[in-house]
This record gives structure tokens, C-alpha cells and sequence, in this order.
């Protein structure tokens, strides 16, 4: 078997790859027409987010046999086209999980104890206690939109903080717990101070958060997003901090990103992003919620172990 790294991940999978008897070759610096050209050689690729696995690159993939993403969106693979053809796809969602959930938790504490916007007062010699006294995160009742993975390690690190504990998933039932009260998105509407969305981006789920959702919610609440930027229309969510609906928000992913993160920067973001930069009641990060020292290591071990379970249950060669 031989297989292509197309995007860099920690070396334990490639490591691994090789300990057990793969062939594995690094086209992290292969340009794309390279790629493209050579593909048809290859059992297997891995690949994070940047490049796109769409029908274009499958039909030249003759011999595919997998593909392992590193983390968890699946966006960027025409997951319809693997299946009619039986390539297998596995992701590493359990990888980063508690990194998401802790950044997200620094992210909520930071906002309600106004600590970025103390740490710039005090750099300019103002020392101003009474204008950066916080809320606490005991008490709230936070929903969470999309129980996987992610929503559930978030709920479980929320419950040490004396919250009460929404979850509304589509697609599961049957998971309310002692951490969280599995519930309708109504319920979510009515009773969240703080609203959380934990779910994949689809098309059905593009722009979920929009106009129609933002005025179901009965309260003043705050807006937490760390999986996809493109569930959040970010012009809606401006309407709504300007107006008060939205008292705050703690953002780790917007919708402008391009499939390369690195280079968001140097492409003019738009003014609506200007806007989230100034606002002193947002927190933004890029990108980095599931991306500490631990997780990015535990996405390669994950992967592999789905991977190898998978050649010793299918006697792959």
C-alpha cells in the first residue's frame, strides 16, 4: 500500500504508516497540477482542510482506496462520489475535542471578565476596576447547537461551572445526561443566555444562524462559534450586537476564511470583519480552538487507529 501526504499532520502517523509495512511519500510541496498528475499511484492520501478532494481530483485517483482527514470538518471531500466508488474516509473528531472545548470556555471567561480589554487599558496605564467588573458564567443556561464530539466535551467541562445545560441535536436523540437536557431548538430559543453552535457545515447548514433564528431568541444572549464560519451570517450577527439582541461574541472561524487559514490576512477582509476587530464586546481567535500541542498529535494517533483497523478488517494488502 502506498499512500500520499498531501498536507502536513504530526509525524507519528507517518511513523506509524511505515512501522507497519506502508509505503508513504510527502507531496506537502507538490503543486496541485503535480498532484493531479500523479495521483492514480497512490492506495491512499491525508489531507486537513486546505485541499479540495472534489470529482475532478477522484476520477484521476483510480486506485484510492482511502482518505484520512486530520480533524474533523469533511467539507472539502465530495463524500457522495467515495461512496458510490467505496473509498473509505475517516476524520479525527475525538482529536481535538477538548481543545475546542477548553478554547472555547477561555474564550467565554475572557469576554465575561473583560480581560482583553483590561490587559489594553493597563499597557496604557489605566487602571479602571469599577468600568472591567464581570459577570459569572454560573447560573446560565447556555444551548448547544450540535451534540457530537465537540458539544458534548463542551458541555462536560460547563457543568463544573454551575450552568444549566441545553442541547438540541437533529440527527441524535436519547443523550440527555447528568451534563445536559437534550431538548427542541425551540427550547433553546426561549431559555439560552448563551448560544453555542456545534454542528458540520453542509449546505443545510450554511448561514443556519440568520435573521429567522436570531429573532426566535426570546432573551439578550451571547454567540459562540468555533466550528465552521460559514453557519454564522456574519452581517446578521453585527445587526445584532449594534441593536443589543447579541450581547456579545466569542468567534474562532468567520465566515471570510479562505480553505488556506494562514493567508486570511493579507486578502482585505471585509469591513464587517473590521467591524468584529473594533468591537469590544467580541473575542476573536483564528482558527485555533482545536489546535493546541496535545490535539494535534492525538489527530494522527485517532487516524491511524481507524486506519489499521480498517486494512486488518478488510484484509487490505
Amino acid at each position: 500500500m502506498h499512500v500520499l501526504f498531501i498536507d502536513k499532520v504530526h509525524p507519528i502517523l507517518e511513523d506509524e504508516m511505515r512501522n507497519f509495512g506502508i509505503e508513504c511519500t510527502n507531496g506537502s510541496e507538490w503543486t496541485h497540477a503535480d498532484i493531479l498528475s500523479r495521483i492514480d499511484r497512490f492506495d491512499g492520501i491525508v489531507i486537513r482542510s486546505k485541499f479540495q478532494v472534489n470529482r475532478e481530483f477522484l476520477e484521476k485517483a483510480k486506485g484510492l482506496k482511502f482518505i484520512a482527514r486530520s480533524g474533523s470538518g469533511m467539507e472539502n471531500i465530495d463524500l457522495d462520489y467515495c461512496e458510490k466508488h467505496n473509498i473509505q474516509c475517516f476524520n479525527s473528531p475525538e482529536g481535538n475535542r477538548v481543545a475546542v472545548a477548553e478554547h472555547l470556555i477561555a474564550m467565554l471567561l475572557g469576554l465575561f471578565n473583560k480581560l482583553t480589554i483590561a490587559q489594553g487599558q493597563i499597557e496604557k496605564g489605566i487602571w479602571n476596576r469599577e468600568a472591567n467588573r464581570g459577570i459569572e458564567l454560573n447560573g446560565k443556561t447556555i444551548g448547544i447547537v450540535g451534540y457530537g464530539n465537540n458539544g458534548q466535551a463542551f458541555a462536560h467541562l460547563l457543568k463544573n461551572f454551575g450552568c444549566r445545560i441545553l442541547a438540541f441535536d437533529k440527527y441524535k436523540h436519547g443523550f440527555g445526561d447528568k451534563y445536559v437536557e437534550e431538548v427542541e431548538l425551540g427550547d433553546i430559543h426561549r431559555e439560552a443566555d448563551i448560544l453555542s453552535f456545534h454542528v458540520p457545515y453542509t449546505n443545510e447548514t450554511h448561514y443556519y444562524f440568520d435573521r429567522e433564528f436570531k429573532e426566535k431568541m426570546s432573551k439578550e444572549f451571547y454567540l459562540l462559534n468555533a466550528a465552521r464560519g460559514k453557519l454564522v451570517n456574519t452581517k446578521v450577527l453585527i445587526e445584532g450586537l449594534k441593536s443589543g439582541k447579541i450581547k456579545g461574541a466569542c468567534l474562532d472561524v468567520i465566515e471570510y476564511e479562505r480553505p488556506s487559514f494562514e493567508d486570511f490576512m493579507s486578502n482585505n477582509p471585509p469591513t464587517e470583519f473590521s467591524f468584529l476587530v473594533e468591537a469590544q464586546n467580541v473575542i476573536l481567535s483564528p482558527h485555533v480552538a482545536g489546535w493546541t500541542t496535545e490535539s494535534y498529535r492525538k489527530l494522527s494517533e485517532i487516524l491511524w487507529l481507524k486506519i489499521q483497523n480498517w486494512i486488518i478488517n478488510s484484509n487490505q494488502p
